[in-house]
């Protein structure tokens, strides 16, 4: 599913207009990657919630090569998902 979807689902399940839908869908995009840019965590209940992880430097391994790389330090989202949303999918 592409966020074009996900703005056709909203606009059909809403009744909305297509603007309305695309802004709506934006306006949650951006506010989740502002907050987990800033290194907060967004819980969504009965969803789950995406987490800011800190990965430290380490040495890595060209998969091709052989050779040894370093890797830098970075952040990385993760995501937890609800008991709710586990029994769904499953």
């Amino acid at each position: 599913m592409t966020k074009e979807d996900i703005i056709k689902n909203v606009w059909a399940e809403l009744n909305i207009s297509n603007k309305q839908a695309r802004d709506a869908v934006e306006a949650v995009f951006n506010t989740l990657k502002n907050v987990l840019a800033k290194g907060d965590q967004v819980e969504i209940r009965g969803f789950g919630k995406f987490i800011i992880r800190e990965k430290n430097t380490r040495i890595g391994r060209n998969p091709r090569t052989g050779e040894e790389a370093k890797i830098t330090a970075r952040r990385v989202v993760t995501f937890k998902p609800s008991k709710i949303f586990r029994n769904t999918v499953n």
